[in-house]
């Protein structure tokens, strides 16, 4: 199951947090068809959101067809987002890099600029 983690101070809408974090655990493999998402209130109870903006996330997330709610039985993701799995050699080799970055100094913002940049090298835009 996906634990939420809401940023307050990020400045991106809190029902966006959402979705973008059921979008990276389908991407990581977390998440797979037929898993059950948390319920609303579960959500409310872990991270004192708005029932409704929990809602909103679920409804976004159900538009793009990666989540179905089912009356009386909750939210089920209906299909992956394919991608890498957490534990492949990538997510290895990043997490190794991004603790030795931090032991060098640097901060989060730090890392994600460098990190930003090397995507928008990588995968100009419109590139996939």
């Amino acid at each position: 199951m996906v634990e939420f983690r809401i940023d307050r101070r990020s400045g991106v809408a809190t029902y966006v947090q959402i979705v973008r974090q059921v979008q990276q655990a389908l991407r990581l493999g977390l998440l797979e068809p037929g898993d059950k998402l948390p319920t609303a209130r579960e959500v409310v109870e872990a991270t004192a959101v708005n029932p409704n903006t929990v809602l909103k996330a679920y409804r976004e997330l159900e538009r793009e067809g990666l989540v179905e709610a089912r009356r009386g039985l909750g939210t089920f993701v209906r299909r992956s987002l394919g991608g890498v799995p957490a534990d492949s050699p990538y997510a290895v080799e990043l997490a190794d890099w991004t603790r030795r970055a931090r032991r060098a100094g640097l901060e989060r913002e730090d890392v994600a600029a460098l990190f930003a940049a090397a995507l928008d090298r990588e995968f100009p835009e419109g590139d996939g």
